[in-house]
């Protein structure tokens, strides 16, 4: 008579303590990890089929490897991984938030805006991983410098719509004199559509009217941008 047993995964237990992502880090620093090492120290534990770093692994592979198309996860669709439970979903989400946060913190110290740069990576953090267009507005003084950021539209996967209102509301309760505009194209595109330039225009005569300048719209796509500023498409609305 023939036994079978099934074979499951070696444990992190079993592995060399070296080689184990907690042990790994704390004796050789967080710059030493892989990816899915860190994704797997956030998740924990794996499933009875993989390690956590297997796992990890797995979800990276899926999201091509790219640390940006993982943010574009939901804590409902991460758990929809086997080994990952809510729990697991939201540790992993709020490690990325604050990884994006850090980023447009560090910008937001600086305080001064002196180019699309500066506005690209002050803004990239919140339109990086979204599915849909989003609409945002920086708030600057007459120096220049950075007062406030607010999100006044929100659309679909083609278009969003911009909140006036709300843009001008914003602007005239933290005393701006300057405006620049952003907002992200989920293609990965960063030309310019008629509708675009539509609505540039309108917000530009709008804030006019107020003595308050429109002075760049950014489009943002994945790692690249779109400035209206430095193509000098400003002027001519």
């Amino acid at each position: 008579m023939t036994f079978t047993t099934s074979m499951k995964p070696s444990g992190i237990k079993t592995w060399a303590e070296e080689d184990r992502p907690r042990e790994k880090m704390l004796q050789k620093g967080a710059f030493s990890l892989s990816d899915s090492e860190l994704l797997a120290i956030l998740l924990g534990s794996g499933n009875q089929d993989e390690t956590a770093v297997d796992l990890a692994r797995r979800i990276l592979k899926d999201a091509g490897d790219n640390l940006q198309e993982l943010s574009k996860h939901t804590i409902k669709s991460l758990s929809k991984y086997k080994g990952v439970g809510l729990a697991k979903a939201v540790t992993v989400m709020a490690a990325l938030e604050l990884g994006k946060r850090r980023i447009s913190g560090n910008v937001s110290k600086r305080r001064q805006v002196s180019c699309s740069k500066d506005v690209y990576d002050l803004i990239c953090p919140h339109l990086l991983d979204q599915p849909y267009e989003h609409v945002w507005a920086i708030f600057l003084d007459r120096k220049n410098s950075f007062l406030h950021k607010e999100l006044i539209g929100t659309g679909g996967i083609v278009g969003a719509a911009c909140d006036m209102n709300r843009l001008l509301r914003a602007a005239l309760e933290t005393y701006a004199t300057g405006i620049i505009l952003c907002h992200n194209h989920p293609s990965g595109g960063v030309v310019p559509s008629k509708e675009d330039i539509a609505m540039t225009r309108k917000i530009t005569e709008a804030a006019a009217l107020l003595d308050i300048r429109v002075l760049d719209h950014l489009i943002v796509g994945g790692d690249r941008y779109y400035s209206f500023a430095d193509e000098g498409k400003l002027k001519e609305h």
